[in-house]
C-alpha cells in the first residue's frame, strides 16, 4: 500500500443521540453522533413506540371530523 494515499484510521468515539451511549471505534472519521444505536432501538430492545392506529381512511376521517367542528 501507498502510505500517502490512504486516510489514517485512528480510535474515535461515538455518540448516540437518542440515549448518550458512547462507543469507541477506529475509523477514519472525526467524532461521530448517531440518532440511534442497538441499545436504545425498538428493534434490539423489544419496546415498541406508540404507533398511529386505525387505518389511513379511519385516520382521514377523524381529521376531518375534526376539521367540520
Amino acid at each position: 500500500m501507498q502510505k500517502t494515499i490512504h486516510p489514517g484510521v485512528h480510535a474515535t468515539t461515538v455518540v448516540c443521540a437518542s440515549c448518550g451511549t458512547t462507543y469507541e471505534l477506529r475509523s477514519t472519521a472525526g467524532g461521530l453522533t448517531v440518532d440511534i444505536c442497538a441499545r436504545c432501538h425498538p428493534a434490539y430492545t423489544g419496546v415498541e413506540r406508540a404507533t398511529a392506529t386505525g387505518t389511513r381512511v379511519e385516520r382521514f376521517e377523524h381529521r376531518r371530523a375534526l376539521a367540520a367542528q
